[in-house]
């Protein structure tokens, strides 16, 4: 019996569209602060990469940080990916860079 992997190859081509569609657009993060309040933002994902993700956020996330990243939250096919955050600098406007590995 053969097998038809044409679903697996519709999949992989709607991710990888989904995934470049991404940059410049807003997305929601939720995190822990310190006191384990859950931190709600919707703010710009700069830049999307295989492995991670580089946001334009309003205040700083610290280094370790476990994040969850919704995209088109409001949407039927948001999708939901975990990340740490490996790098946060604030930038001379005052906003912070904050970089996450993403992870599966």
């Amino acid at each position: 019996m053969v097998e038809d992997n044409q679903d697996d190859q519709d999949y992989t081509e709607r991710r990888r569209a989904f995934r470049l569609d991404m940059e410049k657009e807003l997305v929601d993060i939720v995190w822990h602060n310190d006191q384990g309040q859950e931190i709600k933002k919707k703010i710009v994902c700069v830049d999307f990469s295989k492995g991670g993700l580089k946001l334009d956020c309003d205040q700083a996330i610290p280094l370790n940080t476990d994040v969850k990243v919704v995209f088109q939250g409001a949407a039927p096919q948001s999708q939901e990916l975990p990340g740490r955050v490996i790098r946060c600098i604030q930038q001379p406007n005052g906003w912070f860079e904050v970089a996450l590995s993403l992870s599966s």
